[in-house]
């Protein structure tokens, strides 16, 4: 049983024109060996992006890839003629399988474009890839089940949107993974305050209230292993 709290000031940042990235684990120049996944997940980047700019065409394979727009608006190119903008509080799944080519770019005019994205690990390789989009209720409150499944048996996401002072109970599982997009959590028997950028990360723990002090999203991600 294990509580982690992984600071947003202490993940690695990549800078170039047009795209502030920030990484939770280990990702190209950046190498930590403490810092290689959690569970199946292998990838965890928050992307502030200009319009316009973004991630010119490129290849996965055998990834779930998930993205939640935060803010502004993501277009989708790829090589199997798909094309899509995604808006803030939608989440999009890209199950890479046997191979796919495809670009991310903010749109232009949408204001300010901020991605969360997880990579995870599948269960099974070589499949037929695959695109879709969801967007979540933005009215919900409390913890709303994705509106899309990965490819990963026993993997979940939530997203909880809070109002100030509401209190939201972090479920039980072999590992949790509660990131905050917006907002701030109150001090707790856990942690000091938890601001945008800071996760939660816990290991075979029960399930954990937490306090919003302000207006707050949070990302919260279930594994069964």
């Amino acid at each position: 049983m294990t509580v982690e709290i992984r600071r947003g000031n202490t993940r690695f940042l990549t800078r170039v024109p047009g795209r502030l990235t920030r990484h939770a684990f280990s990702f190209g120049e950046h190498y930590d060996p403490e810092r290689l996944s959690f569970g199946p997940m292998v990838c965890h980047d928050d992307h502030l992006v200009r319009g316009g700019q973004g991630f010119d065409e490129h290849a996965h394979s055998d990834l779930e890839i998930v993205t939640w727009v935060v803010s502004g608006a993501v277009r989708h190119v790829d090589d199997a003629g798909r094309e899509e903008v995604v808006p803030a509080g939608t989440l999009a799944v890209l199950s890479a399988g046997s191979g796919v080519r495809h670009a991310e770019t903010a749109v232009a005019g949408a204001g300010p474009t901020r991605w969360v994205q997880t990579w995870l690990r599948p269960d099974s390789t070589g499949t037929e890839p695959s695109y879709a989009v969801a967007p979540v209720d933005p009215g919900a409150r409390g913890l709303v089940p994705a509106p899309l499944g990965v490819g990963v048996e026993g993997a979940s996401l939530a997203v909880a949107q809070l109002r100030g002072g509401d209190t939201l109970e972090l479920p039980a599982a072999p590992r949790v993974h509660a990131y905050v997009t917006r907002g701030a959590l109150l001090r707790s028997s856990l942690a000091e305050p938890l601001v945008v950028g800071d996760a939660f990360c816990f290991t075979d723990e029960p399930a954990h209230p937490v306090v919003a002090a302000v207006d707050t999203q949070l990302l919260v991600w279930t594994f069964a292993s």
